[in-house]
């Protein structure tokens, strides 16, 4: 239902909230969240002009939070790189369905808004603190640490 650029989004943007506010490097965001390194840094390009990372060049560089991740939501981050596309007319522009939506084309709206309520309504701090859950990109149930490596 989302696409792989909203996942990867969405993964990188959890580990940077993992990291208590110091930056994450591209190359330490995409070894942990198993994503491309070409393809991280240009969604991360998209995440900044949306406003939801910044940017910082440098020895201590990398990529910070904009807003604090009990204030983030999951909606945010998808419209910032893939914008949920809600059906409004007929896609076929079939003139005699004039404004109405076929039931094939309203469900499928219909689990837009669904998805769209669903990240609207859900926080980065949230799925980082469900309680009884396994961790985010974690194997043993802590918070990744993102401290520098020497590939980094």
């Amino acid at each position: 239902m989302v696409s792989q650029t909203v996942e990867y989004a969405l993964r990188a943007v959890v580990t940077i909230a993992q990291n208590d506010g110091r930056p994450c490097t591209a190359r330490r965001i995409a070894e942990i969240t198993e994503v491309p390194l070409a393809y991280l840094s240009k969604l991360m390009q998209g995440l900044v002009r949306g406003g939801i990372v910044t940017s910082q060049r440098g020895l201590h560089g990398g990529f910070s939070l904009c807003h604090d991740p009990k204030e983030l939501t999951l909606l945010e981050i998808v419209q910032a790189v893939d914008p949920i596309r809600r059906i409004t007319e007929c896609p076929l522009k079939i003139r005699s369905h004039g404004g109405t939506l076929c039931p094939l084309h309203q469900k499928l709206d219909e689990a837009a808004a669904a998805a769209e309520d669903l990240f609207r309504s859900t926080t980065v701090a949230e799925l980082l603190a469900r309680p009884g859950s396994v961790t985010p990109l974690c194997d043993d149930g802590s918070i990744v640490t993102l401290t520098p490596t020497d590939e980094s």
